[in-house]
Formats: structure tokens, C-alpha cells, sequence
């Protein structure tokens, strides 16, 4: 039976057989993204337990799946199914103690600097204020991206839209702007990767749930003017460190 004749029996019936199907049918999905997952993780990570926690990723999808928000079903169950892994890593706190509070330490640093400065600072700024090196502060800014909501990651899978790409136009350019493009993809998913927790999931919501800046403000408990300022530092912010690469 095709995908096509899954989706409308589940839709006739909204049983578990019907869901069950569709599992098993997209479960090659799961395993997609679990591997590719797995390639930027410890090697005592469990695949195994990737795929296990990415199919009630799946199975969260396919309940809540909207052909008239979504047309297409891979894209929203990759970002379902990711989120599910990473709440797994997360849970398994594979990360070290010292690793996060360093990175709960740049964080604060980084707000603050930002604050008293009014514009954005760079990694050698932040470096020397936490009294660190860059190579300290690359190392502890990719422990983050690993765990961040991120499934923002360079390496999203197909038919899985990076918040970076949602970014730019996608008319096809001459083959030297496709890879300056390309660049400035990884720079920014490198970038968001660092935000905080709550900067990431504003950038998530906004950018890959296309949530409206009324609906952010009801999940994160906070006026919706309070999210539309939210949004716009972090656009500025973005921009300054891009802008900051760029100039070498």
C-alpha cells in the first residue's frame, strides 16, 4: 500500500492500526536521520537509541500531522523526529557538567557585554573577557550546537529545511553564489547554535514551525511586543557576526 493510501485511511479512521502503518512505512525516515545524527555525536552514543526515541518523534508527527499547513509530511516529521532524539541526549546529559556551566557562563557574559556595548561582540572580545582562548571558546560553542535545538545543524536531512535556508531567496545563482551561499548557511547555523536556549527556540518557532510572533509570546509566556523585540536583536545580532566573518 502507497503512502497516499496510508495517509487516507488514518485520516478515515485516526486508529492506532492506521497510525501503526504509517510508522512502520516511514520508519526508514527515522533511520535517516538518526544516522545522520550520530556522525557529529561520542561514539558511545546508541544509534539504536537515537532510532528508538526518533520514532516517538514520528508517531507525534503523524498525530499531528496537517496536510493544509504542511504539504509535505517528511519535512515535518525530520524536525519531529530530531527534536525527539535530542530530548533523549538531553535526558542522557552526555554533555559534561563543566561544559554546560562554561556555556551557561558565555551566555551571561555575552548578554551583558552586548548590552553595555549596543552591538554585537566578537569571539576575541568574549574570549578575552570570560579569560579564555579561541580555541577554548570554538570548543565549548560546538559541545553547545551539538545539543541545541538545533536541529538547526548544517546537516539536516533531505527534505528537511535548515533554518538558514528559510533565510535567503532560493532562485538559482551562478555557481560562485551558490557556494558563498552555502557558507553563509554553516556560518549562521554555527551562529544560531551559540544563541541561548531561549534565543534558539524563538529562532525555531519563528523560522521552521512558522509560528506567528502572538503564538511565541502565549508558549514562552511573554506579550507578544516582548518577542517582536526578541526577534529583533537576534536579527541584529545575527547579522553583526555575519557581517563580522565577512570582513575576515
Amino acid at each position: 500500500m502507497d503512502a497516499d493510501a496510508l495517509w487516507r485511511d488514518f485520516f478515515a479512521r485516526r486508529g492506532r492500526c492506521e497510525r501503526d502503518r504509517l510508522v512502520v512505512h516511514y520508519t526508514a525516515l527515522v533511520r535517516g536521520v538518526a544516522g545522520r545524527m550520530a556522525g557529529g555525536l561520542p561514539s558511545y552514543v546508541d544509534l539504536a537509541d537515537l532510532v528508538q526515541s526518533g520514532v516517538f518523534g514520528l508517531i507525534d508527527a503523524i498525530e499531528r500531522f496537517d496536510p493544509e499547513r504542511c504539504t509535505r509530511f517528511e519535512s515535518y516529521a525530520a524536525q519531529r523526529i530530531r527534536g525527539a532524539m535530542l530530548d533523549e541526549l538531553r535526558a542522557q546529559d552526555w554533555v559534561p557538567r563543566t561544559v554546560r556551566g562554561r556555556a551557561r557562563e558565555l551566555e551571561r557574559v555575552q548578554e551583558r557585554m552586548e548590552s553595555h556595548l549596543g552591538r554585537a561582540v566578537t569571539n576575541r572580545e568574549l574570549a578575552a573577557e570570560l579569560g579564555i582562548s579561541l580555541r577554548e571558546l570554538r570548543r565549548i560553542a560546538h559541545h553547545v550546537q551539538l545539543v541545541s535545538v538545533e536541529a538547526l545543524d548544517e546537516g539536516a536531512g533531505r527534505g528537511a529545511v535548515p533554518v538558514a535556508e528559510t533565510l535567503a531567496d532560493d532562485a538559482v545563482p551562478d555557481p560562485m553564489a551558490v557556494i558563498q551561499r552555502q557558507e553563509t548557511f554553516r556560518q549562521l547555523s554555527v551562529l544560531v547554535g551559540q544563541l541561548g536556549e531561549r534565543d534558539r527556540l524563538v529562532v525555531w518557532l519563528y523560522y521552521v514551525e512558522n509560528r506567528t510572533l502572538a503564538e511565541i509570546g502565549r508558549m514562552l509566556g511573554v506579550t507578544e511586543s516582548r518577542v517582536c523585540q526578541l526577534h529583533s536583536r537576534l536579527v541584529v545580532r545575527l547579522r553583526g557576526r555575519l557581517e563580522e566573518l565577512a570582513a575576515g
